[in-house]
């Protein structure tokens, strides 16, 4: 299954490709970040290794894509796939989009979130879902820039302990 072309060719400029087992510190590191910021989720260095190692090692479960400069991830978005009877096909549950703090306000989340639409489009898949915070305004305005709207669905949620 061949991804869609890096939108950003020149090396010395980010790039978004997907992320291999050897990224997995890095990817840890940002998903860290991420949660240290939110309302729902308290970091825990482990458990996000293991989530992150289960899609990094069973392609068809998800993807996850990295934005790299030649010296480092600076950021990543997790794709989660699964399928709709409502919409007859294959989905995808975008996670994780996060942009290291050094380098946001550059485009960078819009290259990854441009990148995830157009996989979805060549790989066929028929809806794109995401969960922001509900307290992150900015976020929302974010995803609202790229086509997101607000679904009539609300989620809920039960912890498996």
């Amino acid at each position: 299954m061949q991804e869609p072309e890096t939108r950003t060719p020149d090396t010395n400029q980010p790039r978004v490709e997907p992320a291999t087992i050897d990224d997995l510190p890095a990817l840890t590191e940002l998903v860290m970040e991420l949660f240290a910021h939110s309302g729902d989720f308290s970091p825990d260095r482990g458990t996000q290794e293991r989530g992150l190692q289960l899609i990094l090692e069973q392609p068809n479960r998800g993807r996850i894509f990295v934005l790299r400069t030649d010296h480092r991830i600076i950021g990543m978005v997790n794709l989660l796939f699964t399928i709709s009877t409502a919409r007859g096909g294959f989905v995808i549950l975008m996670e994780d989009v996060i942009v290291h703090p050094d380098h946001r306000g550059l485009g960078y989340g819009a290259l990854l979130v441009e990148y995830v639409i157009e996989f979805a489009r060549q790989k066929d898949f028929k809806r794109i879902t995401l969960l922001t915070d509900r307290i992150s305004a900015e976020s929302q305005h974010f995803f609202q820039k790229h086509g997101f709207e607000y679904s009539n669905m609300i989620p809920m949620r039960r912890i498996i302990d």
